[in-house]
C-alpha cells in the first residue's frame, strides 16, 4: 500500500473534480489523500506524514517540506513545466520529480489555435461590440481580418503540443515550419508537414510564430529584441508555453513599435500579471490567464498517468517521464 497525497485548494471547484477523478482511477493499492494547499508549511509537513508520493496542483513542494518528509519519494507534477519545482534540491533529498508531458498537449494545442484565429479574426473585439449592442458599430472600423489559410507557421518546440499543434494545422493549407533544439532524427523532418529550419529562418519566414518549450535556463528570455527585429512586421506571436521565455518589454515595444503586428498570450513573466500591464490595454493583443490546458478530458490523462507513475514507485519499477536537472 503506497500513500498518495494530492496537493490543491481543496474547496475549489475544478479541484474537486480532479479530486473525484483521482479516487476513481487509483486502485485498491493506492491511498489517496486530499491536502489543502493553503496550509503552512508546518502544517504541510504534518499532512504529508507517511506519504510516499505527492501530486501538488498550485503549490510547489519545497525543498524544507521535502527534507521534512524522509518517506516522500516521488513529485508527480500534473503538467509539462517544472520551473516552479527545485529539481536539484529534491535530488539531492533523494525526491524524484516527473513531469506529465503529453496529458494536456491536445488541450494547449487547441487553445493555440484558438488564440491564433481570435488574432487573426479580431474576434474579442466582435465579442465586446456585439455584447455591448453595438452590432456592427465599431467592428467595421477596425483593420480588415485576416486568414490562416495560405500563411506560414513557424512552432518554436516540437515536442508533444508542437507536434499536436502541427497535427491541428495539417488540413489548412498552410506552410508549417518548425525548430526544436534536438536535432531532427533521420525520417523526422516533414513530420506531420512541418519543415524543419534553423530558428533565424523561420522566425524571418513566418507569418505566425507559436512557442513551446519548458522554461529553463536556455529558453528563459529566448524571445526579445534581437529575435523580434528577426520577424515581419505583419507577423503575429503566439505564447502557450511559458511567460518568461518571452522578455516582455521587449515584446511590449515591438508592438507598439511595430515591429510585429499582434500577440496572443496564455501566459506572462508574473502570474497573475499586474492590471496595469500594458500588454493587457492593447488592442493588438488577445490575452487569457493561463488556461489552456486543464480540460476535463486533459485533466482526465493527467492523472491517470499520475497515478500509474505512484503505482510505479510503489511495485520499484522504473519511473517515466523523469525530469533530469539543468546543468
Amino acid at each position: 500500500m503506497t500513500t498518495v497525497a494530492f496537493i490543491a485548494r481543496s474547496k475549489a471547484t475544478d479541484v474537486q473534480e480532479r479530486w473525484r477523478i483521482l479516487q476513481r482511477t487509483a486502485p485498491k493499492s493506492v491511498t489517496t489523500r486530499l491536502v489543502d494547499s493553503a496550509l503552512s508549511d508546518g502544517e504541510l509537513i504534518e499532512a504529508l506524514k507517511g506519504a510516499s508520493a505527492v501530486i501538488p496542483w498550485g503549490r510547489g513542494v519545497l525543498v524544507p517540506v521535502a527534507r521534512a518528509c524522509p518517506d516522500l519519494k516521488l513529485v508527480q507534477l500534473l503538467s509539462a513545466g517544472f520551473d516552479s519545482v527545485d529539481v536539484t534540491g529534491l535530488k539531492k533529498l533523494g525526491v524524484t520529480v516527473c513531469n506529465n508531458g503529453g496529458s494536456n498537449a491536445v488541450s494547449v494545442s487547441e487553445h493555440t489555435v484558438s488564440l491564433m484565429l481570435s488574432v487573426y479574426r479580431k474576434m474579442m473585439d466582435a465579442w465586446a461590440a456585439t455584447r455591448q449592442g453595438k452590432w456592427r458599430e465599431g467592428v467595421d472600423s477596425l483593420p480588415l481580418r485576416w486568414e490562416v489559410t495560405g500563411k506560414t507557421v513557424g512552432i518554436i518546440g516540437f515536442g508533444n503540443i508542437g507536434r499536436q499543434v502541427a497535427r491541428k494545422l495539417s488540413g489548412w493549407d498552410i506552410e508549417l515550419l518548425y525548430y526544436d533544439i534536438i536535432e531532427p532524427m533521420p525520417g523526422r523532418d516533414r513530420e506531420l508537414g512541418a519543415k524543419y529550419t534553423p530558428k533565424d529562418e523561420l522566425l524571418r519566414r513566418s507569418d505566425i510564430v507559436t512557442l513551446h518549450v519548458p522554461l529553463g535556463k536556455t529558453t528563459r528570455g529566448m524571445m526579445s529584441d534581437r529575435e523580434f527585429g528577426l520577424m515581419k512586421k505583419t507577423a503575429v506571436l503566439i505564447n502557450a508555453c511559458r511567460g518568461p521565455v518571452v522578455d516582455e518589454k521587449a515584446l511590449t515595444r515591438a508592438l507598439q513599435q511595430g515591429k510585429i503586428a499582434a500577440a496572443g498570450l496564455d501566459v506572462f513573466e508574473q502570474e497573475p500579471t499586474p492590471a496595469d500591464n500594458p500588454l493587457l490595454k492593447m488592442a493588438n493583443v488577445v490575452a487569457t490567464p493561463h488556461w489552456a490546458g486543464g480540460t476535463v478530458e486533459g485533466s482526465e490523462r493527467a492523472l491517470q498517468f499520475a497515478v500509474a507513475n505512484c503505482v510505479r514507485l510503489a511495485e520499484g519499477r522504473t519511473l517515466l517521464s523523469v525530469v533530469q536537472p539543468e546543468d
